[in-house]
């Protein structure tokens, strides 16, 4: 049972929401460190009176790290960018920011340091996205030892962007686009899951200087799921192959707008593979049986 404060780096986020909660109901006393503390006011009506608190931080800026992890015995950094925007590169997210948060955790003596990172994190890669999640994971060993990293595969869950947006296409497009034949292989995980294991590392000093690969216990295409989103809406779309070649067109003429509905790292990270290698450690060595995601689905809104 977690029951010292616990700093959350993004804990207003998709994740972070479900951690905190976690860590919560556990009966541990939150600090979640955001940039817009306003925004997570909702956050701190869980718990007992004082058991969450909001703290404005950003990664970027070491100063404000410093002061949202004084008092602190662990940290947990869930901050995370899909989409690059001025201010906010992946290098100094995913990258140099991660590195903040890990040198002065270490600085201030912080027992336990949580990273989340993501499956297939590669310095060689050809996407700035996964070469700034290597980075970052390499900086945080680095300042950090015995930090902990969490590696999930694709999140799902009620208010997910990824199915949700595919019951989206699936409700107003005559047709489903693949991205090239739709046979990138996904493994979704439930955000729930990756939120329970963020809360057993914390309680677990084996797992201390690890890496765990996060993935749910299907496996599936692109083409898949959307197949298994139609089933669970009770509809039928025709499914039409899209060369990877005409998505990044489509997506280099999307780049002058102020939020693309798709961006070139995107289009790349779709060309590629996102399941557990099996190199690394995963939810079995932690004691969790992954949620499927054929059984959360049904429970979606979107999906009603």
């Amino acid at each position: 049972m977690v029951t010292d404060v616990v700093t959350m780096f993004g804990g207003s986020g998709f994740l972070g929401r479900r951690v905190v909660a976690r860590l919560v109901q556990q009966g541990g006393d939150v600090r979640i460190a955001v940039r817009h503390p306003e925004r997570a006011g909702g956050l701190a009506q869980g718990g007992r009176a004082g058991q969450v608190t909001c703290i404005a931080a950003d990664v970027w800026d070491e100063a404000s790290v410093i002061d949202a992890i004084a008092g602190s015995a662990a940290v947990i950094n869930c901050v995370g960018h899909y989409v690059e925007k001025s201010g906010a590169s992946f290098d100094a997210i995913h990258g140099r920011g991660a590195e903040h948060v890990a040198r002065q955790a270490k600085a201030a003596g912080v027992r336990r340091l949580v990273h989340i990172s993501g499956i297939g994190a590669d310095s060689d890669s050809a996407s700035p996205y996964v070469r700034a999640r290597a980075k970052g994971e390499r900086l945080v060993a680095d300042a950090f030892p015995g930090a902990t990293i969490l590696r999930p595969s694709v999140l799902f869950g009620p208010d997910d962007n990824f199915f949700n947006m595919l019951a989206r296409m699936a409700r107003y497009s005559p047709v489903l686009p693949l991205f090239g034949s739709g046979g990138t292989r996904l493994q979704p995980v439930f955000v729930d899951d990756v939120a329970e294991a963020c809360a057993r590392v914390l309680t677990d000093e084996t797992t201390a200087g690890q890496i765990y690969e996060l993935g749910g216990p299907d496996i599936y295409t692109y083409r898949d799921l959307l197949r298994l989103v139609l089933d669970r809406t009770g509809r039928w779309r025709p499914l039409i192959p899209v060369p990877f070649v005409i998505w990044n067109i489509l997506a280099a003429l999307a780049a002058v707008l102020p939020n693309p509905p798709v961006t070139r790292d995107q289009i790349t990270l779709m060309g590629q593979d996102n399941v557990v290698t099996g190199e690394a450690l995963a939810f079995e060595d932690l004691g969790i049986d992954p949620t499927a995601a054929a059984d959360v689905l049904p429970r979606y809104a979107g999906f009603i």
